[in-house]
């Protein structure tokens, strides 16, 4: 708790209007969001790669964006970092009453019903009376990620498909609009078309047991292994892109493929 005291100091100090560091007095809520949700992605990232000695220093700039958004709801007299640690701290007592109110614990998936059911209960007292299925979604999560939560929230009350077949044949159903989208020249109606058959893919990899943002961060990393890779085998052999035919990048793909 000492050091979590000195952070809170120092982030204090840093915002102190007179002595403070002029970055970081300038600074409000709207503008440290995003280095937020990117120091967040680096934590991520650490864990991805296995980096655990790089996760300890990732963590460090996560909390650091807590202290730096509480210090300044501080200034504002809305809350501090206590109130934020108390908050977190109730819900989660709350949530689980099978481990600090004696409840049966049940299944992991008994308890995933538990903890929906808790949240609307909050949303409810907290003055949210739609009662939609969807409600709590934040909607500025990364695209497919919202896509996944969403689809998953809809299935659990039966809008769904029957099975992962019904799905790909929505898949290509989507394929083919977005051809007929082509041939007509609209390109709303293509981008329109574009989203329905990333929505549905999304809703094959949750019939598939597949979180598609890891899937997607994973092919993207294979992606970039290899194109690093045909570039170093450009680089050593003296040849450029434009040396090259499509037809022979791609031999030179498919055999890099294969390491």
């Amino acid at each position: 708790m000492d050091k979590l005291k000195e952070l809170l100091q120092i982030m204090a100090a840093l915002r102190d209007p007179h002595t403070g560091c002029p970055w970081d007095i300038e600074q409000d809520f709207a503008s440290i969001a995003p280095y937020t949700i990117e120091e967040a992605y680096e934590v991520a990232d650490a864990i991805e790669r296995g980096d655990l000695d790089g996760l300890k220093n990732e963590l460090g700039d996560l909390l650091l964006q807590v202290v730096f958004h509480s210090q300044m709801a501080s200034e504002q007299g809305l809350f501090d970092f206590d109130e934020v640690a108390a908050a977190i701290s109730a819900k989660l007592i709350r949530r689980h009453p099978h481990v600090f109110a004696g409840e049966r614990a049940g299944t992991a998936a008994e308890q995933h019903i538990a903890w929906e059911a808790h949240k609307a209960a909050e949303r409810l007292a907290a003055g949210d009376s739609s009662g939609s299925v969807l409600a709590g979604l934040t909607s500025n999560l990364p695209a497919l990620t919202l896509a996944a939560k969403t689809s998953k929230k809809a299935a659990a009350v039966g809008f769904d498909w029957e099975n992962p077949e019904q799905v790909i044949d929505k898949i290509h159903e989507e394929l083919a609009e977005i051809a007929e989208a082509r041939a007509q020249g609209n390109q709303e109606a293509i981008a329109d078309e574009v989203g329905d058959l990333l929505l549905a893919v999304t809703n094959l990899a949750r019939y598939l047991k597949v979180n598609p943002e890891q899937a997607l961060r994973n092919a993207n990393r294979k992606f970039v292994a290899r194109f690093e890779r045909l570039e170093h085998s450009l680089h050593e052999a003296g040849e450029d892109w434009s040396s090259l035919s499509l037809a022979e990048l791609e031999q030179r793909w498919q055999r890099i493929k294969t390491l």
